[in-house]
């Protein structure tokens, strides 16, 4: 079997699940709207000190929505696995590799397309709400920051696929990752801070790519590239997992 139709089959799987498509369309609404509350109230009134990011405040529901988009990934990854699902796949797609990676192409691309909406409201909704402290909305910086977003999001889906396909559980993913991305960034810090290895965290180097001017190390693009390495190793652990355990 080619590798066509096993995407297409996982296409649509995807959108045969109504709960996967309000996953997405919560992601758009949680991460805009919290955008939008922080832009309006926080940007206010941090604008007079010297911290102040316009950029970064513009997309502060990256907090949450990250949560988001690793739901997102790992119900999509642990769907087949429900009710001893896997052994339907496993017999009618006998290439497993060709299986996960369709699974993958199918969490990354949805969940690109959607950040890239997501991430150009938020930095627009977000810089009117600024009012006189607003940034350019056009320039290397707003592009970096839409697209950033939206790979970053991407990346976190990725991770809790990977994830999901090692735990077989999307709950057991999710009760892994969101205290990773939520408690533990919070209890160490701001997320400009550079602070050793904490800056090394999936989100923590993620995020500095909606930072306007990052300082220290990892720098923007180069944050991106270590949640894309935590993401690697997830997926990576995911494969070894789905091709040497039974269904």
């Amino acid at each position: 079997m080619t590798f066509a139709p096993v995407l297409r089959s996982e296409w649509i799987k995807a959108r045969s699940l109504p709960s996967l498509g309000g996953v997405l369309a919560l992601l758009f609404v949680v991460t805009v709207g919290f955008s939008l509350v922080g832009s309006a109230t926080l940007g206010r009134e941090s604008s007079a000190g010297p911290d102040f990011d316009p950029l970064l405040i513009s997309f502060f529901g990256i907090n949450f929505g990250q949560v988001v988009a690793i739901s997102f990934g790992a119900l999509v990854a642990a769907a087949q696995y429900k009710d001893n699902g896997a052994r339907i796949w496993f017999v009618a797609v006998p290439r497993r590799g060709a299986l996960y990676l369709a699974t993958l192409a199918v969490v990354a691309g949805l969940t690109f397309v959607v950040g890239l909406v997501t991430a150009a409201t938020c930095l627009v909704g977000g810089q009117w709400l600024l009012g006189d402290e607003r940034m350019a909305w056009s320039g290397p910086v707003a592009f970096r920051a839409i697209v950033g977003c939206a790979i970053y999001l991407t990346l976190m889906a990725l991770f809790a696929a990977g994830m999901a396909s090692l735990l077989r559980s999307a709950t057991a993913t999710l009760g892994v990752l969101v205290p990773l991305v939520l408690m533990l960034s919070f209890v160490l810090g701001d997320v400009t801070s550079n602070g050793g290895f904490v800056a090394y965290l999936p989100d923590r180097a993620g995020r500095q790519v909606l930072v306007q001017d990052p300082v220290g190390s990892p720098g923007a693009w180069a944050g991106l590239a270590v949640t894309a390495a935590w993401a690697a190793a997830a997926v990576w652990s995911g494969w070894r997992a789905v091709r040497r355990r039974d269904a």
